[in-house]
């Protein structure tokens, strides 16, 4: 039989094998003795279940549950097991997967006789334990799409259906699991034995799927308090039901049929709400707030959000002026370094924070001061001859990724202080079983925004993006639950106006760098979701700060 030459960069060594063999079987062969753990490959930089079959010769990458591939197989296939879980024990219920919060998958299950109490959560999980035990196989099969719309409508998934019907495929790859089929936005591993490490728990009205530590793979990640977060995904989750707009297969048919404007302009007014709420509760503090500070993620939307806040401020008779943290960065050659040695811009330390704690104390005391400005093309801090000034009865914006790090303002009075978190919390998902992680979101806005007004390509916002997601983790997602209020900047119809600019943005990043799985992902994402035109967006939209088009002056 006809053999091929594969390389395998985990060991950094070439096999020979025979043509037809399945991955499931080269891992064994290069790791005889240590191979359970290996979810997926990247096969020339693309993602791939090991059910995959070498037929020419290839460069291999086998993945595990501590590269981010690797974690977002096992969470997928995870979810799969809860879903044959539910269905074996409460036939007629449906689970539905919502949001990641409090290091888990949020969930609930539709049955209004069904109460989610710890005595059932246990049954559950005792479920999960034992289809994990029997190690049964997650197989893949190529079925006509028509096939699977029919089959999915006659198990009463309306969410799959119609997002198989609006996605226009012939074929769709679905996976079966001990006979029962589910559709996934990526790959799953290679049986139920890999699923070990888990576990659920009650919270709020649902339950927590808990996830492994992608550093320690054996252990759980701890629940952490996240209650205001809960607060606004709710709330998200509510006025989506209300719209109608929960899943992206709606949203598809919604902008088939013209109706698009109708939730741009819905979106964009309880935006609006939100932020002169917002307002409202800093004028009701007026003596004593004299500082809001604004913090968020990278590609939040803090800028626009900052500048809107002012509007709503001055509505409300207090005149504000904005600063960014971005004026106060060190010169690049004092940036801190990462772990493996590139900036760390994430860091709390690449700000300035003396010159930071000085300028504000003389604006609170009544000075005019002249504020820095840092220039991102030369790396270096300089000065323009700005000044500013406040009254006693104005107030300062500071907005910057570390605006809630208690080490930014620890020198400037709690009680004058008015702390906003700000973040993409995406709100509508893929359909029940597949959520839209808000990373990836930010990550769309990012890439847009990076093109647009930085010259970055994509591959450069890729290679840096897993480094950012570590920063963050570290230095501002540790901060949001001490925020005074949480906006969130997500828009429901915004992944559909992103679509036209991000695409060939992807496309351009070239197979021979591992960041092409990623762009491939991202262009899968993409093709589940309907372009929707921006020509009835606002020009005082967050989401102008990346597609282009704003009123405001950044």
């Amino acid at each position: 039989m006809d053999t091929i030459t594969i390389t395998c960069e985990n060991t950094q060594k070439d096999y020979d094998i025979k043509l037809g063999t399945p991955l499931s079987e080269v891992k064994k062969m290069i790791f005889p003795e240590n191979h359970d753990h290996l979810l997926g490959a990247l096969v020339n930089n693309q993602l791939q279940d090991l059910q995959f079959v070498v037929m020419s010769p290839i460069h291999l990458h086998f993945i595990d549950i501590t590269t981010l591939d690797g974690f977002s197989i096992y969470a997928r296939s995870l979810i799969f097991v809860l879903y044959q879980a539910v269905t074996q024990i409460f036939p007629k219920a449906k689970v539905r997967t919502e949001y990641f919060i409090s290091n888990g998958i949020f969930f609930r299950i539709n049955n209004k006789e069904l109460e989610l109490t710890s005595a059932i959560i246990s049954t559950l999980k005792n479920k999960m334990q034992e289809i994990i035990s029997r190690n049964y196989p997650f197989v893949r099969e190529e079925i006509p799409t028509d096939k699977v719309i029919e089959l999915f409508q006659e198990k009463g998934l309306k969410d799959k259906a119609e997002l198989m019907e609006t996605r226009g495929k012939l074929y769709t790859s679905l996976y079966f699991l001990n006979g029962q089929p589910d559709y996934f936005y990526g790959t799953l591993a290679p049986s139920t034995g890999c699923l070990k490490t888990f576990d659920l728990m009650p919270y709020k009205n649902g339950a927590l799927l808990m996830l492994p530590n992608r550093k320690q793979p054996t252990q759980v990640l701890p629940a952490i308090p996240q209650d205001k977060l809960f607060q606004v995904f709710s709330e998200q989750k509510l006025w989506g039901k209300i719209l109608e707009v929960t899943h992206i297969g709606t949203l598809n048919k919604i902008v088939e049929h013209n109706y698009s404007d109708d939730i741009i302009n819905i979106s964009e007014a309880l935006h609006e709400k939100k932020i002169s709420l917002i307002a409202d509760r800093i004028k009701s503090r007026q003596n004593k707030v004299k500082v809001v500070l604004i913090a968020g993620p990278s590609s939040s939307g803090k800028t626009t959000f900052s500048k809107r806040l002012a509007i709503q401020l001055l509505v409300n008779g207090i005149k504000p002026v904005n600063i960014s943290l971005d004026n106060y960065f060190v010169d690049r050659e004092n940036t801190p370094l990462d772990e493996n040695g590139e900036y760390d811009f994430e860091s709390i330390d690449t700000l300035d924070i003396a010159t930071f704690t000085d300028n504000i104390q003389r604006l609170m005391a009544g000075e005019e001061v002249e504020i820095p400005k840092f220039s991102f093309e030369t790396g270096r801090r300089y000065y323009d001859g700005e000044k500013i000034k406040i009254s006693s009865h104005n107030l300062i914006i500071i907005e910057g990724i570390h605006g809630l790090n208690p080490k930014l303002a620890h020198s400037l009075p709690a009680n004058s202080l008015f702390k906003i978190f700000i973040s993409a919390l995406t709100s509508i998902s893929i359909d029940d079983h597949n959520i839209i992680n808000p990373t990836d979101n930010r990550l769309i806005r990012r890439i847009v925004r990076d093109f647009k007004y930085r010259r970055y390509t994509a591959l450069d916002t890729l290679k840096r993006w897993e480094s950012v997601l570590l920063g963050e983790q570290k230095h501002i997602i540790p901060y949001q639950e001490e925020a005074d209020a949480i906006f969130n900047s997500a828009l429901i119809y915004e992944l559909g106006v992103l679509k036209t600019q991000a695409e060939p943005l992807l496309r351009e990043v070239s197979q021979k760098y591992p960041e092409y799985s990623k762009a491939l992902r991202l262009l899968k994402f993409f093709s589940y979701i309907r372009v929707v035109p921006a020509d009835d967006i606002p020009h005082t939209s967050i989401i102008r700060e990346f597609l282009g088009g704003s009123s405001f002056k950044y």
